[in-house]
């Protein structure tokens, strides 16, 4: 039986691009992080970027501020997707600056929502929103996909590439970010003492780089928002000065 995800405990992440002239914020929260990246830009290349990390969870997370502008400023907007890097920046920055960068052109802001239902029995349901509307959805059981057809037997863990190509451009987007969000509510189930040794963490992240992982401490405020009647990214935050 498919739940009615509101409803029910669970993980809830929010992606909300407003775009401007000259300029896009992109703004991210769950229950582990709140960040907000904006992209300056003219002449379709990115002049300036203002990262900030309201909530994270690492003591090291602070410094991946200045890797996403070493990484971005200067690039064209259409470049960003290519541009990689992913693993030396805090992921959840990266991805911000290239939603931005997608979105940078829109006439209208643009919201995502990822609701993922705490397991029972192993079994879950995922569902992405675009714009308050359900776009995406699947069932998965002990991280291996039951629905939709086209997914089924599939491991969260394993590459959702080849699906993820025959969606049509929209649906790719929505793809990614919501597999993403499947894999971040599991650690509503990982008892914090093993998800707070940054050491046996793989070099996937800023704050997880060998230089780094002996150092990084877990902090930051724990949320969740399926419980109660607070929202993620509520109240909405307000629209930058555009640049000189």
């Amino acid at each position: 039986m498919v739940v009615a995800l509101d409803q029910v405990p669970g993980f809830r992440r929010r992606f909300r691009v407003t775009p401007g002239r000259g300029w896009v914020r992109s703004e991210v929260e769950d229950d582990y992080h709140h960040m907000t990246v904006i992209l300056r830009h003219e002449g379709g290349v990115v002049t300036e970027i203002e990262p900030t990390m309201h909530r994270a969870p690492w003591t090291t997370c602070p410094g991946a501020p200045q890797q996403l502008r070493q990484t971005f400023v200067g690039v064209a907007l259409a470049a960003f997707a290519a541009r990689g890097e992913k693993s030396t920046n805090c992921t959840h920055l990266h991805d911000l600056a290239v939603l931005a960068a997608a979105h940078a052109q829109d006439r209208e802001p643009l919201a995502y929502d990822i609701l993922v239902s705490d397991p029972v029995d192993g079994r879950r349901q995922v569902e992405l929103r675009r714009n308050g509307e359900p776009l995406l959805g699947w069932t998965d059981q002990d991280n291996r996909i039951l629905e939709p057809a086209e997914l089924a037997g599939q491991g969260l863990f394993d590459p959702l590439r080849p699906w993820i190509d025959t969606l049509d451009p929209q649906q790719q987007e929505a793809a990614r970010l919501m597999r993403w969000g499947a894999i971040l509510a599991h650690g509503r189930t990982i008892p914090m003492e093993r998800q707070s040794d940054a050491s046996r963490m793989p070099p996937n992240c800023y704050s997880f780089q060998p230089q780094r992982k002996a150092q990084a401490r877990r902090i930051g405020e724990i949320k969740d928002f399926s419980r109660g009647t607070a929202q993620p990214l509520d109240p909405i935050t307000p629209s930058p000065v555009p640049a000189p």
